[in-house]
């Protein structure tokens, strides 16, 4: 392997780029296909530097995370070429290349991936010391770039690397695109020290992205502020990351509440969290906060990078001590390009002014406090609210524009039609469509010189609720809102967010999957935005939740032995499980401790209001049951011989096992331990219920202890499942259940059935179906606590016509469940409007 001869005068490789066979055999990439090691990278990288040629040549690449495109990138880098990293295809790639004519396109074209050499030498003059040019803080489609040099590059690598101790054994997970100034930092600083890339383009919100980071072992991965939305609605808290080491954040400012949440995540999980700062044209950062100071001051950029300083120039009408932010250092650019005669202009710019104002602090910390212009980054992409306006000016839409951290509002005027707005920002200017929030307005408000007023347009909106989303989420969120009886969703909220349970759960889930097809394996954890679009076609084949499926078959499996039509019992302690199962997904999400609690307290309020309601006006009709199975305490009290006060044996285990549960997690060390350890600690809480199961202490579970004593032990058990992650935890939980159900009850059909429905709980997300069967198994699932409150007092009566009792049960379970949501709707209503 041979480097590129003859390079220009002045020009070279940038160090680490020209070093990459040094690390020799180290793992350089991990896919999912595969690994390549350094040596393997730098042949494949000098292999495409030699086929550019040494005459110095424009080339444009594709910047997707893929391997092509990082040995493309680097190929240029390689022998010198300056390299013009892009999105991967669409309208802002075509425009760069229609405004820098590049002498070489390297990208995809029909699924392969070419080199396009337009022409052999280069139609353009370019300067010595040109190695790279990006759009300004991720601004695509705009001919002005950023030009960098080798120098810029290389300085930049070492100083992340430094500051962030990247050691040789760290491998990072691109979950920013390559073209995008923060995640080509990720590359460039972790090549420099001869770590690992996890090259993917898998989102954080896909399970697959973390199999693939635990699978490769990864211990780092860069996030923007609007990750960590994601990062929660997939329980990241509850994640075990054993070779997490760190955590980065920049491309916007990340709200110090969360900052201060995910340190304190960090600090009891054992990783850091480092909050930067930086621009594209500093080649990516300029300061960060030291991982110990993010607890006590996350509202800090903190300090200058290795070899970068700050200082403060004057502002007018600004307060003492705050001024615009002025950066210099060795990765400061060479300066902007606007046309393609810019490629020849050497260094104009000696230091950096940000356009942020900003105050040192008496910590010496450095604080942003505005921008001095109008310019916003959303999502970590630079916009300019004036040229979005002028965008719509041309489509016939006046409007006002204005940015911030988490979305552009359009503000439009003349009756434009808010979803045709949308899509036109959407598609131009390169934002997701969910971030952009169109406020239709008679009239824009004005200030007496006739200038758009600015902070009242803001206070209006902020007034103003944000409607549902238009297009692909519409059905949707109204289908979300139907279900769960809300009136505030939107396209960013999950199925959880939205305070969703176990018994929503059912509806939403048949519902949603009647309309999507088959459903995400973590669909109530994403956005409603991120959820697959509608199919053109019903599809043919359909699937059915494991959970769904093993509520709906065990409660008939309940009435359908109790009656008997058949026997095959087991089906009440599969739903202990399945409750736990639940449990795990609904209640302990990654909200705080006290909403934690108050999720519990509301699953407890939906178990315990109806069956009481139940049984008191069984009680004022007949003498079938006493006091203490009102107050659902016959376990404890008694009377121990009676015929009929144990019907309920299984809501009040339930009951007794949340309201331990609750109490348990109500201390904030267990709290903690949840999250750090969410596998182990419901296996230590089945490990604990087995005592009893085992007559450790000389009492028989199946008959001196509480039903409660034996749900713990099940419960704990299907928490588990949901907790399982991998074949090592999955096998664990399934040996488990498989080596202490059988003996238990004397009965090999009841045991097996157990065992059987732990295994699918674990082992398969959805069970192959119909979309009848699928209709039929969540009217069930649904009303299954319900149709087991009331059968106990519907089959006797039909005891000669098994069958008629069977659906006669069933029927009656599920319309006292429809009234029970009736009357729950009606007191929301009257609490919402105060009567």
């Amino acid at each position: 392997m041979t480097s590129p001869p003859e390079l220009l005068p002045a020009t070279g490789a940038v160090p680490f780029v020209r070093d990459l066979a040094t690390h020799g055999d180290r793992p350089a990439v991990v896919t999912a296909d595969g690994t390549l090691s350094y040596a393997d990278l730098a042949a494949r990288v000098a292999e495409t530097a030699h086929r550019l040629g040494t005459t110095r040549r424009l080339v444009l690449v594709a910047g997707a995370n893929t391997v092509d495109a990082l040995v493309a990138y680097l190929a240029g880098l390689h022998g010198g070429h300056p390299v013009l990293l892009v999105p991967g295809g669409g309208p802002a790639t075509r425009a760069l290349v229609e405004a820098y004519d590049p002498d070489v396109v390297i990208g995809p074209v029909d699924g392969a991936w070419r080199i396009d050499e337009r022409r052999d030498g280069s139609a353009h003059e370019l300067h010595p010391e040109l190695a790279l040019l990006l759009s300004t803080s991720g601004s695509t489609g705009s001919p002005k770039l950023v030009r960098l040099s080798a120098t810029n590059i290389q300085a930049n690598a070492e100083s992340i690397a430094t500051y962030l101790g990247i050691r040789e054994t760290d491998r990072a997970a691109t979950t920013l695109p390559l073209h995008y100034c923060y995640g080509l930092s990720v590359v460039n600083s972790h090549l420099a020290r001869g770590a690992a890339l996890i090259l993917t383009d898998l989102s954080v919100a896909d399970r697959c992205f973390w199999e693939l980071f635990r699978t490769a072992r990864g211990s780092t991965f860069a996030a923007v502020p609007y990750t960590f939305e994601l990062l929660d609605r997939v329980g990241f808290a509850a994640m075990e990351l054993p070779h997490l080491r760190y955590l980065t954040q920049a491309g916007g400012r990340l709200d110090p509440g969360t900052a201060r949440r995910y340190a304190e995540l960090g600090r009891r999980a054992g990783w850091d969290l480092f909050v930067m700062y930086g621009q594209t044209e500093a080649t990516a950062r300029m300061a960060y906060l030291p991982p110990d100071l993010a607890l006590t001051r996350p509202e800090a950029i903190g300090v200058p990078v290795p070899g970068g300083t700050l200082r403060l120039a004057p502002v007018p009408d600004q307060p003492e001590g705050v001024g615009e932010l002025v950066y210099a250092g060795d990765n400061v650019m060479l300066g902007y390009a606007e046309r393609p005669a810019d490629l020849a202009s050497g260094r104009t710019v000696a230091e950096l002014h940000t356009g942020d104002l900003a105050r040192r602090g008496p910590d010496g910390l450095w604080e942003l406090v505005g921008r001095r212009s109008r310019f916003a980054k959303i999502l970590g992409l630079r916009v300019d609210p004036q040229a979005v306006e002028a965008l719509l000016a041309r489509h016939g839409v006046p409007a006002a524009c204005l940015g911030a951290d988490d979305e552009l509002l359009v503000a439009a005027v003349g009756g434009a039609d808010a979803r045709r707005v949308r899509r036109l920002v959407a598609d131009e200017i390169g934002l997701p469509p969910r971030v952009v929030r169109v406020l239709p307005l008679a009239e824009l408000p004005r200030l007496a010189s006739g200038k758009v007023d600015h902070p009242a347009l803001r206070a209006l909106a902020d007034a103003t609720p944000n409607a549902l989303p238009t297009g692909a989420d519409d059905d949707l969120c109204r289908l979300y809102a139907e279900v769960l009886d809300r009136t505030d969703v939107t396209g960013e909220h999950s199925f959880v967010d939205l305070g969703g349970d176990s018994l929503s759960y059912v509806e939403m889930s048949v519902r949603l999957e009647r309309v999507l097809g088959q459903l995400p394996p973590d669909w109530h954890t994403l956005p409603i935005a991120a959820l697959p679009a509608p199919p053109a076609a019903r599809p043919r084949r359909r699937a059915l939740e494991t959970s769904v499926a093993l509520r709906a078959a065990a409660i008939v499996l309940i009435v359908g032995s109790h009656i008997p039509l058949f026997h095959l019992t087991g089906g009440a302690h599969l739903l202990l499980a399945v409750a736990g199962f639940n449990f795990a997904r609904f209640q302990l999400t990654d909200v705080d401790r006290r909403d934690r609690l108050r999720q519990i307290r509301a699953g407890l309020t939906r178990i315990v209001l109806p069956t009481m309601a139940w049984i008191a006006a069984v009680l004022l009709l007949t003498d079938q049951y006493r006091l203490s199975t009102l107050l659902l305490v016959n376990s404890l009290v008694g009377p121990a011989d009676g015929r009929t006060e144990w019907h309920f044996w299984f809501i009040e285990g339930l009951v007794y096992v949340l309201v331990g549960t609750g109490a348990l997690l109500a201390l904030p060390a267990v709290d903690r331990c949840e999250r750090r350890f969410p596998f182990a600690l419901p296996v230590t809480l089945a490990g604990l219920g087995l005592l009893g199961r085992y007559d450790v202490f000389g009492l028989d579970a199946r008959y001196d202890l509480p039903g409660g004593v034996v749900a713990c032990w099940l419960f704990a058990l299907g928490w588990a499942a949901a907790r399982a992650r991998g074949v090592a935890q999955r096998l664990l939980v399934t040996v488990a259940a498989a080596a202490t159900v059988p003996g238990f009850f004397g009965e090999p059909a009841r045991e097996a059935l157990i065992v059987a429905g732990f295994a699918l709980l674990v082992w398969l997300p959805t069970v192959p179906s119909v979309g009848p069967v699928n209709r039929l198994a969540g009217v069930l699932a649904g009303s299954s606590l319900y149709v087991y409150l009331t059968h106990w007092q519907v089959y006797p009566h039909l005891r000669d016509r098994p069958l008629l009792a069977l659906a006669a049960a069933l029927a009656v379970g599920v319309a006292y469940g429809l009234a029970v949501e009736r009357v729950r709707q009606i007191f929301n209503e009257r609490l919402k409007t105060g009567r």
